[in-house]
């Protein structure tokens, strides 16, 4: 009798966190789908989204804003995450869930954070929002800071695009 209040209680608060990172995950997709089709004004960082965008986290217009528009969406959402405009800040361990190439993964979902590295940079250098992970070879993003072309990291305004798996480096997931 015992195993089995144990088994039952178990099943509960696993339901009850998977529920409430879905509706977290829901309202972090509704925030940031709402922002796809924003523009920078004069394509140097800046215009009145942009600002609120690196307000978020204490910089004014001028400054590299993927990362900002991250922290703003959660912040929007009432959802504790990283205070960054940093890239890099966006993955520590506690929350990585995906890294390319490491063996226990966790499939990404909606509403998490995507890292694409940058051999030049040696570093993670662009974050954005999983949408969709899907099936097969590409997974559907929406970014902030980015355009149409892949060649580049820096960008025009908030974007839904479809990318390769094969180009996001690591995952990080917030409740």
């Amino acid at each position: 009798m015992a195993k089995n209040a144990i088994i039952i209680w178990t099943l509960l608060v696993t339901s009850v966190c998977f529920s409430a990172f879905g509706r977290n995950a829901e309202r972090v997709a509704k925030i940031y789908r709402g922002e796809i089709g924003v523009r920078e004004l004069t394509g140097k960082n800046d215009g009145p989204r942009v600002k609120e965008y690196l307000a978020s986290c204490g910089l004014p217009e001028g400054h590299a804003w993927c990362a900002a528009f991250v922290t703003w969406v959660f912040k929007q959402a009432g959802v504790e995450a990283v205070v960054s405009a940093w890239s890099p800040a966006w993955f520590p361990k506690s929350n990585t869930i995906y890294t390319r190439g490491a063996k226990d993964n966790i499939t990404p979902g909606k509403a998490d954070v995507f890292g694409i590295w940058f051999q030049n940079l040696k570093r993670i250098a662009h974050v954005g929002f999983i949408d969709k992970w899907g099936e097969g070879a590409f997974c559907d993003t929406v970014e902030g800071n980015t355009n149409d072309n892949e060649d580049t990291r820096d960008g025009d305004g908030v974007y839904h695009k479809r990318r390769l798996k094969s180009q996001i480096y690591q995952v990080a997931r917030y409740p």
